[in-house]
Order: C-alpha cells, then sequence, then structure tokens
C-alpha cells in the first residue's frame, strides 16, 4: 500500500549561491558516503547538479512520509547508485519501508519523487 509520495523542485542556482556563501554547506546536506561521491566530481557544474539533486530527494523523501525536514535529519536520508546507475535512497527507521526514487536535472533545475510504500 502506498504511504506517501513527495516531490521537490530546486533551481541549481540556489545551490550554487549556498555552497559559495558557506562552504560547509555541502557536509550539512550529504551523508559521509554521499560527501565522497560528491568531492571526487571535477566538475563543479556536476557538483552543483549532484547537490541539488541529493536535497532535492531529502525534501521529497520528507513529504512523502508526512514530516519536514525538521523532524527529519539530511544525514537520516541516503541517496546511493544501484549497479546500473540508478538512485537508491536507504532512511534510518524507515527500512520496513519500500522507497522510490527519480532525480532528473534541466540546465536550471534538479526535481526529485519519492514514493514510500508499506513493504508487505
Amino acid at each position: 500500500m502506498i504511504k506517501g509520495i513527495g516531490i521537490d523542485l530546486i533551481e541549481l542556482d540556489r545551490i550554487q549561491h549556498s555552497i559559495q556563501r558557506n562552504s560547509r554547506f555541502a557536509g550539512r546536506i550529504l551523508t559521509q558516503s554521499e560527501k565522497i561521491d560528491f568531492d571526487a566530481l571535477k566538475n563543479n557544474r556536476r557538483q552543483i547538479e549532484y547537490l541539488a539533486g541529493r536535497f532535492a530527494a531529502k525534501e521529497a523523501f520528507s513529504k512523502a512520509a508526512g514530516r519536514g525536514i525538521g523532524k527529519l535529519s539530511f544525514k537520516n536520508i541516503e541517496v546511493t547508485a544501484n549497479t546500473y546507475g540508478a538512485p537508491v535512497m536507504n532512511v534510518a527507521g524507515y527500512e520496513n519501508w519500500n522507497i522510490f526514487i527519480s532525480i532528473t536535472h534541466s540546465r536550471d533545475y534538479a526535481v526529485a519523487e519519492v514514493v514510500i510504500e508499506e513493504k508487505d
């Protein structure tokens, strides 16, 4: 049974400005594993897209779960990739839920959608 659906849209410029204003911004959003992947990206544009996608995904999850990001921590939500490169979301405390995620980018925006359902 579907328990929730969430979507989030973020401007890439907003993420870029946040990084420029606060050098610790990425570290506040990303888990340790995500931060390693972020730091490995050589292209600044790709780093912004990566961070924006993770930010949107975590916001979308909080909406799907019916809880604000203030009730959840960005650090409790991790987005990795499966063997094909598709995003996979793991959330501490939500191991009994199936979580489906999609992330996309355009020139100006990143969008993420999350659907969560109860495991049978």
